[in-house]
C-alpha cells in the first residue's frame, strides 16, 4: 500500500517537525499538518520564517522548501482527516492533575478527542499512528473506540514513538538511530507496518527501521527516556560528592565517560534535566509499576525524579546562603529560561522550580533567554499557582538585553546553556553589578579561571572548592 495523503494532528514540538521533515524527503506525498489553535497555526504559515512556532536548528528550511508544495498547515481538521489514508496523532499527552493517577499517569483526554474525531469523520480504511508518549496499551484503547464508535472503517493502530532531542531534532529526523513501528501481528497490521516503514525508507536505511509488537514499542518509548534521565541523576549525585570531596565532576565524567560500556553521551552534570518527556515518561513507568503491584520497580524509577528535585532545590538553597542567608530584595539575573540550548521549549525546565524557590524568599529576578518569550516565562510560573500573577509580575521582570539583566544585580543564575553567554564581556558585566559579584553555573558553561580573574565569586555545579 502506497501513502499518498497524510494527516498529522498537533502542530507543536513533534508533529511540526516530523511532518516538515516527512514532507522535504517525500515530495510525493501531501502533508496536512492541523491543530485547532489558530495562532499556532498562523505561525507556522508565517511568511517570515524567524516566526514559526517552534525554534529548531535548520527546521526553517525545511519549511521554506516545502511548505505550499506538498507541506500544509491548517485549522480544518475534519477534511484533513477525510482525505488521509494515514493519520498521525501527536497531541499533548502531560501529566493528569487530577483524579486517578493525579501527578504520575498521564492525561489521555486529548488522545481521545482526536480518536472520536477520526472515528466520526471516517468514511474509509485508515491507518492510525500514536507519534505522542504514550503509556502502554493505549493502542488499544485507541482501537477500542475507534471499532465502537466509527461508520464500520477499519482502522489499523501503528506505535511509532519519536526519539528527538530539542535542539538536535531536525539532525534527528534526518538521520535517526532507528525508527520504531509496532503493529498488530496480524496479516492487515503488519500491511500497516510495512505502508508505514515505506513512508521512512525513503531516506531511512531499512536496517534502521525496527518493526515490533504494539506493546513492545510503546514500552520501548519510556524505557529510553527512563534510561537516558538515569544517567543525568546519577552524574547530579555525583556532583554533589564531588563539591563537598574537592573532585570535579567533569573529570569524573569523562573518565567513566571513555569506558566503553558506559559511553560519554548523558553524563554533563547540570542543574537537573527537563523538558516535556522525561519526567512524563518515568512518572508514567512508575504508575504502571504501581498499577500492576510493582512496588519496588515503582520506586526504583522515582529516585530519578527525587534526585532531579533535589538537584534543583539544593542549587536554590546554595544561592540563598551563599548571599548571606537572605535574597529578599537583592537582585538575582537568570541567564536562560529554555530547558536546553537551541530550542525555545520551557517545559520541566530547571529555571521555573530555581525561580519558584527564589521569589518564594522574596528576590527581585531579571530573566534573559534569547529565545524565550516574555509570556512563555510568566505562564510558567502562573501555571504553578504559587502566588498571584500581580505578584510574579511584580517580583520577575523579562529583559531583551542580557547586560542590563545583570546591572546591578548581586548574583547571576546561569540556568540554561546557550553558547553565546561565553562570548559576553564579562569585565562589563562585573563593573556594573553590586559587589561582591556572585556567579553560580548551574552548567558548568563558563572559566572558572576567568571569572575569577576578574573578580566574581564563581560556583560551579560539580566543582569541589
Amino acid at each position: 500500500m502506497k501513502i499518498k495523503n497524510i494527516c498529522c494532528i498537533g502542530a507543536g514540538y513533534v508533529g511540526g517537525p516530523t511532518m516538515a521533515v516527512i514532507a522535504k524527503q517525500c515530495p510525493n506525498i501531501k502533508v496536512t499538518v492541523v491543530d485547532i489553535n489558530e495562532a499556532r497555526i498562523a505561525a507556522w504559515n508565517d511568511e517570515n520564517l524567524d516566526n514559526l512556532p517552534v525554534f529548531e536548528p535548520g527546521l526553517d528550511a525545511i519549511v521554506a522548501e516545502a511548505r505550499g508544495r506538498n507541506l500544509f498547515f491548517s485549522t480544518e481538521v475534519d477534511k484533513a482527516i477525510d482525505e488521509a489514508e494515514m493519520i498521525f496523532i501527536s497531541v499533548n499527552t502531560p501529566t493528569k492533575t487530577y483524579g486517578k493517577g493525579k501527578g504520575m499517569a498521564a492525561d489521555l483526554k486529548y488522545i481521545e478527542l482526536c480518536a472520536r474525531q477520526i472515528a466520526r469523520v471516517s468514511k474509509q480504511d485508515k491507518i492510525i499512528v500514536e507519534k505522542s508518549t504514550l503509556p502502554v496499551r493505549t493502542a488499544s484503547a485507541i482501537k477500542d473506540i475507534l471499532d465502537n464508535t466509527g461508520n464500520d472503517v477499519a482502522f489499523q493502530i501503528l506505535s511509532n514513538p519519536e526519539f528527538l532531542a530539542e535542539g538536535t531534532a531536525v539532525e534527528d529526523l534526518l538521520s535517526p538511530d532507528r525508527v520504531l513501528i509496532g503493529g498488530d501481528t496480524n496479516p492487515e497490521g503488519l500491511k500497516a507496518i510495512e505502508a508505514l516503514a515505506d513512508v521512512y525508507a525513503n531516506w531511512v536505511p531499512q536496517d534502521r527501521i525496527l518493526r515490533t509488537n504494539v506493546w513492545s514499542s510503546e514500552l520501548s518509548k519510556l524505557t529510553a527516556n527512563a534510561f537516558l534521565a538515569q544517567r543525568v541523576s546519577s552524574i547530579n549525585a555525583m556532583s554533589e560528592i564531588c563539591e563537598k570531596t574537592g573532585a570535579d565532576v567533569n573529570e569524573v565524567s569523562k573518565a567513566i565517560g571513555m569506558d566503553s560500556r558506559i559511553g560519554a553521551k548523558f553524563l554533563k552534570s547540570s542543574v537537573g534535566f527537563g523538558g516535556s518527556c522525561f519526567q512524563k515518561d518515568i512518572l508514567n513507568l512508575v504508575y504502571i509499576a504501581k498499577s500492576y503491584g510493582l512496588n519496588e520497580v515503582a520506586d526504583y524509577w522515582e529516585q530519578v525524579i527525587l534526585m532531579n528535585e533535589h538537584q534543583k532545590q539544593r542549587f536554590s538553597d546554595n544561592i540563598v546562603s551563599t548571599l548571606y542567608n537572605t535574597v529578599s530584595g537583592k537582585k538575582i539575573a537568570f541567564l536562560g529560561w529554555a530547558f536546553k540550548k537551541d530550542t525555545n521549549d520551557t517545559r520541566e525546565s530547571a529555571a521555573i522550580k530555581i525561580a519558584d524557590n527564589l521569589l518564594n524568599e522574596q528576590a527581585e529576578i531579571t530573566v534573559f533567554d534569547p529565545k524565550v518569550v516574555e509570556e512563555r516565562i510568566y505562564a510558567d510560573l502562573e501555571y504553578l499557582n504559587t502566588r498571584s500573577n500581580e505578584e510574579n509580575r511584580n517580583l520577575l521582570k523579562v529583559e531583551n538585553d542580557p547586560y542590563k539583566t545583570c546591572e546591578n544585580a548581586h548574583a547571576i543564575a546561569i540556568l540554561t546553556e546557550w553558547d553565546e553567554f561565553k562570548t559576553y564581556d564579562w569585565k562589563q558585566i562585573f563593573n556594573k553589578m553590586q559587589k561582591p559579584a556572585f556567579v553560580f553555573d548551574g552548567r558548568g558553561l563558563l572559566d572558572k579561571e576567568t571569572l575569577e580573574d576578574i573578580g566574581f565569586v564563581y560556583y560551579k555545579i560539580g566543582t569541589g572548592q
